[in-house]
């Protein structure tokens, strides 16, 4: 608290800095030439000129907003005085488009080889409820699995619970029941499973046979299907789960890592918590991670839709074909329309601790989150859960909900998860190990028992932003290898499973 205070310039154009730790008012600031005319919390804005009422206010030389009144130089910029409405984008399509890097050094990771082309990088098995009313059979069949029979299992991770609120209730056709299908098939099919059991009550609109029909998937000798009522009720649906599990287990547990490819790493990009040094430390860094994994092949999923509008434009300018920027541009229509048919806006996305953090509009966050992916070309665009296929950066279409954000990327593939935070998030998500980012020293040193890198020694200028990029491609592939995050050493991941919800409720 005691150390000079330091602002930080994104861009010489930009109208605001950024204070590096508390400003109190009064305080002249000799690298931004002006004094500090409020108290200014660390993480947040203050003009470096007089802004008219109505003229855009811009930071990272992009427009974050709009003065809602005259704001004079050295004053603190934030919900007060900041306003969102729209405005234009030029999208650009291809402007930005890179040619394909030549001659790159093969990268490995030790990985599970489960068949051609599919590589796990954990080895879990999976009881996934058809409906809400199978959860507490799933629940009770993993917990008799991981403490009664899978200690003879050593190279089985674990049994995890994938359980939710819907699957009944609900039409039997149309949006809603295909995110949800299509979620519990990409788990089902998940590379990080060893074994799966699908788990239904018997009644239910999402029927098993359904589900298996419409996402193409098979009966086999580590798929096995059941429900409650066919069974004979709760105790004989628990014996006969545990049962079917141990069937699978002596050929899942035969398992050993060899070296593979890192084409083989599929890493989902998450921000939750955010502040206002995410898109100065953590995202980019994890941007610069990302470029060393697409140069090697493998391939990084951003999502987040609410929380990359505005910024939109800038991936659409590094979208490989102008199709690609146009999937994209439909998604953002489309959120357009869904959150005005529920009576809501774009902007109600920062979160009051996004905002306690330094952010002030939804324009100034996504221009920060959009940083997690990188500077390589955009490849393709995905729906919610859908399998991804490409390699390089692609982007799905989610909420801005990290769970199910999250829940949608590993359903479509991802085997490991980088999770940046600013305010502190706590997360995991069986089975993709999930790695996170502090934006700031002092939230890595409060919360070091969840937090896997310091991405605030950008700020603290003890190390570069490509330094610690590196880094963290580093832990991908240590953590990738076997090595444990630290929300595995917690338990994360059994509770946090959150299909996307759409629909009437009936």
């Amino acid at each position: 608290m005691n150390e000079e205070p330091r602002v930080i310039r994104l861009h010489a154009a930009d109208d605001v800095v950024i204070a590096v730790n508390p400003i109190e008012s009064g305080t002249w600031l000799e690298s931004a030439g002006l004094r500090a005319i409020n108290h200014i919390p660390a993480g947040h804005k203050l003009a470096v000129r007089a802004i008219e009422q109505g003229d855009p206010v811009r930071r990272y030389n992009q427009v974050i907003g709009f003065a809602a009144k005259p704001i004079a130089a050295g004053e603190h910029v934030h919900v007060q005085n900041l306003a969102m409405h729209d405005f234009a984008r030029d999208y650009a399509f291809c402007a930005d488009r890179k040619p394909a890097s030549t001659n790159v050094p093969e990268v490995f990771f030790n990985g599970i080889v489960r068949s051609p082309g599919r590589v796990a990088t954990r080895n879990y098995v999976g009881i996934i409820s058809t409906v809400n009313c199978s959860a507490t059979v799933s629940k009770k069949i993993a917990e008799i699995l991981n403490h009664e029979v899978l200690p003879a299992y050593p190279n089985v991770d674990g049994a995890v619970a994938l359980t939710h609120s819907t699957g009944c209730g609900m039409a039997d056709e149309g949006e809603g029941i295909t995110f949800l299908q299509r979620t519990l098939a990409g788990y089902a099919r998940h590379v990080n499973f060893g074994g799966v059991l699908i788990i239904g009550l018997g009644c239910e609109v999402n029927q098993i046979g359904t589900l298996l029909h419409t996402q193409g998937l098979e009966r086999g000798v580590k798929l096995a299907t059941m429900t409650i009522q066919d069974s004979g009720g709760t105790v004989k649906a628990i014996q006969r789960g545990v049962a079917l599990i141990k069937e699978m287990l002596p050929e899942v547990n035969q398992v050993v890592r060899e070296p593979v490819s890192a084409r083989h790493l599929m890493v989902a990009l998450q921000c939750g918590g955010s502040d206002g040094y995410s898109g100065i430390s953590a995202n980019p860094a994890l941007g610069a991670a990302v470029d060393l994994l697409v140069e090697a092949g493998g391939t990084a999923i951003l999502s987040e839709t609410p929380e990359i509008y505005g910024a939109e434009h800038l991936l659409t300018r590094r979208a490989i074909s102008p199709e690609v920027g146009e999937k994209l541009v439909a998604r953002i229509k489309w959120w357009e329309s869904y959150t005005a048919r529920n009576n809501a806006e774009m902007n109600n996305n920062p979160s009051p601790g996004n905002k306690l953090g330094g952010l002030s509009t939804i324009l100034e966050k996504s221009l920060g989150a959009v940083a997690k992916g990188g500077t390589t070309n955009l490849i393709d665009v995905y729906e919610y859960a859908e399998p991804v296929t490409g390699h390089g950066l692609v982007f799905m279409d989610t909420p801005g909900h990290d769970p199910v954000a999250a829940t949608g990327q590993v359903a479509g593939g991802a085997n490991l998860i980088c999770f940046t935070t600013g305010r502190g998030s706590v997360y995991g998500c069986k089975p993709a190990p999930s790695l996170k980012l502090a934006t700031n020293t002092g939230l890595y040193q409060r919360m070091s028992d969840d937090m896997d890198v310091n991405c605030g020694e950008i700020l603290d200028g003890t190390a570069s932003l490509q330094e610690v990029g590196k880094r963290i491609f580093q832990l991908m592939l240590e953590t990738a290898s076997g090595r444990k995050s630290l929300s595995e050493e917690h338990g994360f991941g059994d509770e946090e499973f959150a299909p996307w919800m759409l629909g009437a409720v009936m």
